[in-house]
């Protein structure tokens, strides 16, 4: 089913996202595995607020979703992707976000990855052969507010190389140690093959 166009301007008026730790806050009681992910993510690994987050995204496995969906009775869900909205669970099957929407107000508060699995293991959505162990794909803050590891949110960082995008690499780079870093070089050489990253990654010892 056709969805509806959801400009730029429209986001920008509909969005007042949560913080990542009244989302915690919010998911408290559930026990599915999730999140932070984007750049809230890098924020929490570098330990500071680096610059403004319009919104708030966090990932959970795609089966567990309806857990995510139960934390939020009386919010309305809606499937965005492609420049379009549709309400859920429409196109759920073709789009991996999900926007929660709050009815009183119609301010959307978080946004909701519904990402692949296998088993335990998380799967790229840029490429299957690049899974990981939801242990090893987790950090915490010293909060317990759990958040996406720094490589991964920059492998997804680099497709687009918005100007937010180069600035959350140059500002996480030094807090990776080379483990990490080596291992973004190696997704990135296998997904973006030629990405003006690789030759900073190599300068710092990669």
């Amino acid at each position: 089913m056709a969805g509806r166009p959801l400009s730029v301007a429209e986001c920008d008026s509909l969005w007042q996202a949560w913080t990542p730790a009244e989302a915690a806050e919010r998911l408290a009681g559930t026990a599915v595995c999730w999140y932070v992910a984007a750049g809230w993510a890098l924020d929490l690994f570098v330990g500071g607020l680096g610059r403004a987050h319009s919104d708030l995204e966090i990932g959970v496995s795609s089966e567990r979703f309806g857990e995510i969906l139960n934390a939020f009775p009386g919010f309305e869900w809606d499937v965005v992707g492609d420049g379009y909205v549709w309400p859920f669970p429409e196109e759920a099957d073709s789009q991996h976000q999900t926007w929660l929407r709050e009815p009183t107000t119609g301010l959307y508060r978080l946004d909701v990855f519904r990402e692949p699995y296998l088993g335990d293991r998380w799967v790229c959505r840029r490429d299957a052969s690049i899974t990981l162990p939801y242990d090893e794909l987790i950090l915490r803050t010293a909060e317990g507010i759990p958040y996406v590891i720094p490589e991964v949110v920059l492998l997804f960082k680099a497709k687009a190389r918005r100007a937010k995008d180069e600035s959350d690499f140059l500002r996480a780079l030094p807090a990776m140690d080379r483990s990490r870093r080596s291992r973004l070089f190696g997704w990135l050489s296998r997904v973006h093959p030629g990405h003006p990253w690789l030759a900073t990654l190599s300068d710092h010892g990669c």
